[in-house]
């Protein structure tokens, strides 16, 4: 085969996934009893997917988010992250890798009471040690982009449930994340702001080609993602169609 069909095929290859888990098994021991949370989970995560992972609670579906989100590492299985193998990383490499690859969205939105909107969404640029002026001009951007602009001076306080998970967006993307992870974003919502929640999500995807991982236990919710898995017992599948 000439060096021309080699590149050819090698064009033709499907891009590295954005993560892949194979045989991922969680399990905790108390004394003599060891209690199996993860059972051999199989998932790949391609660049650009939305997807859900559905499962009522005690599915497992918070240790395999933890797992995904480099919060644990799993008992046995292999987890890779942009084709790297996470299993023999140490602890600050680990969090190095996970501050660079994930943005984390949670249900209670974690923002801190005493910052404004805009300092809220810049502490993870804080964190990685970026200019002050820098990081205030990058969280104003974010902070337009998810539709807040004009609430970038106001405390959590002074906000609504769904301005408050807008900016928590805004805080999860502020570092370019291959990945935005969300566990329950729209659980301490009414239905109405959790639709528009979640309206965002899909547009940033559909636009902007986020990658992102919806952790949730709503089936309306698990229906708007364009690829949708269950979880329980610690297994997850992936049906062929949404009944």
């Amino acid at each position: 085969m000439n060096e021309e069909q080699d590149r050819a095929n090698g064009a033709a290859r499907p891009a590295e996934p954005a993560l892949r888990l194979v045989d991922v098994r969680r399990s905790y021991a108390t004394g003599p009893v060891v209690t199996e949370i993860l059972r051999g989970v199989r998932l790949e995560v391609n660049h650009g997917d939305l997807l859900s992972i559905m499962g009522p609670s005690g599915s497992g579906k918070s240790t395999l988010m933890n797992i995904i989100g480099l919060l644990d590492r799993p008992t046995e299985g292999q987890y890779l992250l942009k084709g790297a193998e996470i299993g023999a990383m140490g602890d600050r490499e680990l969090s190095a890798l996970r501050n660079a690859s994930f943005g984390f969205v949670f249900q209670s939105f974690h923002l801190l009471a005493r910052l404004r909107a805009w300092e809220n969404v810049a502490l993870p640029l804080v964190y990685r040690g970026e200019a002050t002026a820098a990081g205030r001009r990058r969280a104003l951007e974010m902070l337009d982009r998810v539709g807040m602009a004009d609430r970038a001076d106001h405390l959590p306080g002074e906000l609504s449930g769904g301005q408050r998970q807008r900016v928590a967006i805004a805080r999860a993307l502020v570092g370019e994340p291959d990945i935005l992870l969300a566990d329950e974003p729209t659980g301490a919502l009414d239905a109405e702001t959790g639709r528009e929640i979640m309206n965002l999500i899909i547009e940033l995807n559909a636009s902007e080609g986020l990658t992102a991982i919806i952790i949730t236990h709503d089936r309306g919710v698990a229906r708007q993602c364009a690829r949708r898995t269950r979880i329980l017992n610690g297994v997850l599948s992936e049906p062929a169609a949404e009944a």
